[in-house]
């Protein structure tokens, strides 16, 4: 009986990720290729000096082994001749070299950099398209990360990539090509020691891009640490922990030394290594080089030939191994640039999306629910409510009953889970966003400002006003006086969001904001909570003005800042349970009056 076939059992899955992982890779490349379509003419240029500058270093040396074993032996005065000839001709290779060097430095360089900034404004444009909902789920950090470490790994491998993939295989190739025509034993020696450098060079690399990581995560450490400290600073200087923080940085500055010196333990390998091979070949070619011209089989002239196409091996040798480094950052950093452009907007315009000029106010809320994404609970359940055109209501309630949440439905910084918001009849998410949200203007608690002076702070409401109006806004909020006595009145810098600025200040600032936008809808978001009792007064004042014949969403803690709404609205989780003016609401006896009575 034969014995039974043995069954070839072929890892399918293995294979399929493989190709997978390839077509992935080939998409990706095609990907980043497209960057280079605008420079394509300072690409391909970039190219041929890369060649030709590359060319040239094999040239040389060829000449020079016709000199020595050649010209030198024919008559005085055609040896004379010729070698003047030759001079004229290295020289001109030598102004080829240096043109060629010229235009890869500079104009593939600023090839790099404009690549860089058109893919800066690419991502950072799409990080203005997405809405609130990506932003609670990032870190600011991070998204900082792709658009400066990242993209400048990756231009790096754009740039100096297939640069460096040119003219290591024409030194490499070329080198190894001309010299085993001269002669192949020797050529042979040289390139065994160039592939056990090659293997070196590979394996420490590896080791040193780790350290590096390593090095990158302490420093990134310290810099927390840092920042923490000096951000808090007040704080430790309260409590008297001077000694106590400078006890946690030095911890976390020494484990930053000891990544250090992992990290140059590896270099100095590397760099030794790397030098003791380049000498190597060198000893290599002089040692077999002598034994074979005992034998007669190579001449001296050929020999300096060898030692002078030496660099020709180790130069290219040390580009394939940072080509490596260089693919590995930009193809990782790239796919975390593709990661957030892959990210599609949800909230946007649709296709047929309206436009509004100037809107009346109106607001309904039509059986609104919503919840947040990782969240399955709803924050607004059912919620039903209808505002007038010019009316002023205020929503109070206990925390995380959903007041903010509420407001931000209306500019469609989050979209509705369940029913519409309508402005005007108009269901928001059939309007343009631009025009939506010129229409709204809002104040909140924690005021932003802008690293600038205070005329560009306030101009941010309406880019295109004149001074004037500016400074008619700032009148209108009662901050004109505050800026008067600034060293520089209007062109004061406030410094990093505002520091110099009391929280007064700066909520005037953000009013006099909204006041030049001008809009009909008006969310004031708990503005005034955090202000001293005068401060509060001359904001609530400015508040006052600023809604006056405009629809008015006031979100309050203080309940004194809003007896006298029109309207108010206790909002609690199952949705809004009260309803009525101040005296209305405290006859009720309900929660309204309880928060009160707190």
């Amino acid at each position: 009986m034969p014995p039974p076939k043995k069954m070839c059992i072929i890892p399918v899955a293995s294979s399929i990720e493989d190709l997978e992982g390839g077509k992935t890779m080939r998409k990706t490349l095609g990907q980043l290729a497209k960057y280079y379509k605008p420079y394509r003419g300072v690409f391909f240029a970039d190219l041929f000096f890369a060649t030709l500058g590359a060319a040239v270093t094999l040239i040389i040396p060829l000449l020079v082994r016709y000199i020595t074993n050649t010209v030198i032996y024919l008559p005085q005065g055609e040896a004379v001749s010729l070698i003047l000839k030759l001079a004229a001709v290295m020289l001109g290779m030598v102004a080829i070299e240096a043109v060629s060097n010229y235009y890869i430095t500079y104009f593939g360089h600023m090839m790099g950099a404009r690549i860089e900034r058109d893919m800066r404004d690419e991502i950072f444009g799409h990080y203005q398209k997405l809405s609130f909902t990506f932003y609670d789920n990032q870190k600011v950090g991070h998204l900082l990360s792709r658009v400066t470490a990242d993209l400048f790994d990756i231009t790096e491998l754009l740039h100096h990539g297939p640069e460096d993939l040119v003219i290591s295989a024409i030194k490499l190739l070329g080198a190894f090509a001309i010299l085993s025509a001269v002669n192949l034993k020797l050529a042979l020696v040289d390139m065994a020691i160039v592939a056990v450098m090659l293997i070196y060079a590979i394996i420490f690399n590896r080791r040193m891009k780790s350290a590096f990581r390593a090095t990158r995560a302490r420093i990134a450490d310290v810099n927390s640490q840092v920042e923490d400290s000096l951000s808090g600073i007040r704080v430790v200087k309260s409590f008297g922990n001077e000694k106590r923080e400078m006890e946690k940085f030095q911890e976390g500055n020494n484990r930053f030394l000891a990544a250090k010196r992992k990290n140059y333990l590896y270099m100095a390998g590397y760099h030794t290594g790397m030098n003791a091979f380049s000498t190597m070949i060198t000893v290599g070619a002089l040692v077999v080089g002598a034994f074979l011209m005992t034998d007669g089989e190579l001449q001296v002239a050929d020999l300096v030939t060898f030692l002078l196409y030496i660099s020709n091996f180790t130069e290219p040798v040390k580009k394939l191994v940072n080509f490596t480094e260089q693919f590995q950052n930009g193809y990782s950093g790239y796919s975390r640039f593709r990661e957030i452009l892959s990210i599609a907007p949800d909230i946007a315009d649709k296709p047929d999306a309206k436009s509004m000029e100037k809107a009346r106010g109106e607001i309904v809320f039509d059986h609104v629910g919503f919840s947040y994404e990782d969240q399955s609970e709803e924050v607004l359940k059912d919620v039903n409510l209808q505002v007038k055109a010019g009316e002023y209501v205020a929503l109070v309630g206990p925390s995380g009953a959903g007041k903010t949440t509420l407001c931000s439905l209306i500019p469609r910084f989050y979209d509705v889970t369940a029913g519409r918001v309508l402005l005007d009849g108009e269901d928001v998410r059939d309007l343009k966003l631009a025009d939506l949200r010129r229409q709204i203007g809002i104040v909140q608690q924690d005021v932003y400002l802008f690293a600038g002076t205070i005329l560009e702070n306030i101009r941010y409401g309406r880019p295109e006003a004149t001074d004037e109006e500016v400074i008619a806004a700032a009148k209108a909020a009662n901050a004109h006086g505050f800026i008067s006595e600034m060293p520089e009145g209007y062109n004061t810098d406030i410094g990093q969001r505002g520091v110099k600025l009391s929280g007064g200040q700066k909520q005037r600032l953000s009013i006099a904001r909204v006041f030049l936008k001008n809009p009909p809808v008006l969310i004031f978001d708990e503005a005034t909570s955090a202000l001293d009792n005068d401060s509060e007064r001359v904001v609530q004042e400015s508040l006052e003005r600023l809604a006056k014949d405009r629809t008015t969403f006031v979100i309050a803690h203080r309940l004194s800042t809003i007896r006298n709404a029109g309207r108010i609205l206790v909002l609690t989780e199952e949705g809004i349970a009260e309803e009525g003016t101040h005296r209305e609401l405290l006859e009720r006896d309900g929660i309204y009056a309880h928060l009160c009575r707190v």
